[in-house]
């Protein structure tokens, strides 16, 4: 009972209350108030839980008429804890911890079948370049669109930053399956070698991107493996005899 008059009780002033729009935002949460709903009502169309520290999101199947939805900058890690929410148009959920983006891509195409505007820019497994300059490229993240885009429902028209085009759609159909996030693990044993795939798992992207014909290991200036040496013989056959019309000058 203590536990749960402790999730129903919040800083009611600090909620915002528009028609049908909601909002309770920088209040460092952990959990969605399991009273919000009773204040807010049932019937509520837009919530935003900006700036809190969520890292679960359970209560949320108490909305079950839910349009719109904003999550940012909270601390959630996966999207295990999202109910089904067949009514969602909008889910922002940029500044989280979510790491696994293939997992977050799927789940949010399980509960969220008529979901129309989805954006995640600003998580650690989102290749954007505004997050990881250092790390990933424009090709990282034009990847990760396609395979996002071929992953989420056919109703979405609008990804992170910008409006999905007809080509990106058209790309993400034909070919969006194979650009997968690659999943890495390092080899402790060697630091020079790189991240590969998981076992029996085969990308092209990642193939194409990372293979190189050379050695993956550098050796010291003293192991070389050249050689030199002397010829001790003269070859003095018919074939070569048109060097004697060549002069040292026209060396």
């Amino acid at each position: 009972m203590a536990s749960e008059r402790q999730q129903q009780d919040f800083n009611r002033s600090a909620l915002t209350i528009d028609g049908e729009r909601a909002c309770y935002t920088g209040q460092r949460a952990e959990r969605i108030p399991g009273g919000l709903v009773r204040v807010v009502g049932y019937d509520c169309l837009s919530l935003d839980l900006s700036y809190n520290e969520l890292t679960s999101v359970m209560a949320l199947k108490d909305f079950s008429r839910l349009e719109e939805l904003i999550l940012d900058n909270n601390r959630l890690r996966d999207l295990n804890t999202l109910p089904s929410m067949p009514s969602l148009t909008t889910l922002s959920l940029n500044n989280n911890k979510i790491t696994d983006m293939d997992d977050a891509l799927e789940r949010i195409r399980e509960c969220c079948p008529n979901i129309g505007y989805v954006s995640l820019l600003g998580n650690p497994g989102c290749p954007d370049q505004l997050t990881n300059p250092n790390s990933t490229d424009e090709n990282d993240y034009e990847r990760y669109r396609l395979y996002a885009i071929y992953t989420l429902p056919s109703t979405l028209r609008f990804l992170d930053s910008r409006v999905i085009t007809w080509k990106e759609r058209d790309d993400g159909k034909n070919r969006g399956r194979y650009l997968r996030t690659v999943k890495v693990f390092s080899n402790k044993t060697n630091n020079n070698l790189i991240s590969v795939p998981l076992p029996d798992e085969f990308d092209d992207a990642y193939f194409n991107i990372r293979y190189t014909p050379l050695p993956i290991t550098n050796r010291t200036p003293q192991d070389h493996r050249g050689a030199f040496g002397k010829c001790k013989y003269r070859y003095s056959g018919k074939n070569s005899e048109g060097n004697r019309f060549i002069f040292n000058k026209d060396l």
